[in-house]
């Protein structure tokens, strides 16, 4: 279980293809502080788990499924991405809960620079908004972050300079994947609703 609350931006240093699946090292020197073998990371809000250490270089195995559902399977060597260490219990929540099981890749369709401000538009499936509320919660690529509109195909949100700096969304641009998981609460009403 994650927060939404990306810690560090790191950056992948190694790629090896093994069939349809990778190993991805990333070199992240706060996530990798104090971590252990079998720990779970949110890798662009996708969780995966550490394999191996070295230094400050985690290493993660990444299964067809997984390459084929997220944008992990677009990353190259010096790419960065989003890294959350899961929650600990009496840690505070400033986010929202996510689960780190990706829903769907989605595309940047807009972008609207104000300033060092930023206004997102993401073109999702349709079937996504039904789990999605103007000022609910949406994870972009592992990032908790506030609905602004929500409309049939896509939803925007409105992102701080804070945000984008510290964050890959700062380098996103119209036509970028980036990994969507809907509000976990918003999942299980919507499925008691369909029971009901």
């Amino acid at each position: 279980m994650f927060t939404g609350l990306v810690e560090e931006k790191g950056v992948v240093r190694q790629l090896k293809r093994l069939g349809n699946a990778s190993d991805i090292s990333i070199e992240g020197p706060l996530v990798s502080s104090d971590v252990d073998i079998g720990d779970s990371i949110a890798i662009n809000g996708c969780c995966l788990t550490v394999v191996s250490i070295e230094h400050t270089t985690l290493t993660f195995q990444a299964g067809s499924e997984t390459l084929s559902r997220t944008n992990l399977g677009d990353l190259e060597e010096g790419s960065f991405v989003n890294l959350e260490r899961s929650l600990q219990v009496g840690q505070r929540m400033g986010g929202h809960y996510v689960s780190g099981h990706v829903d769907a890749v989605a595309t940047v369709d807009e972008r609207s620079n104000d300033g060092q401000w930023a206004k997102f538009w993401f073109k999702v499936p349709p079937e996504l908004t039904s789990q999605m509320a103007s000022k609910g919660s949406v994870t972009v690529d592992g990032i908790s972050l506030t609905l602004v509109d929500v409309e049939a195909d896509r939803f925007s949100v409105e992102l701080i300079p804070h945000t984008l700096d510290a964050t890959t969304l700062g380098q996103r641009q119209v036509g970028d994947s980036v990994n969507i998981e809907t509000d976990l609460l918003a999942k299980y009403v919507q499925q008691q609703l369909k029971r009901s």
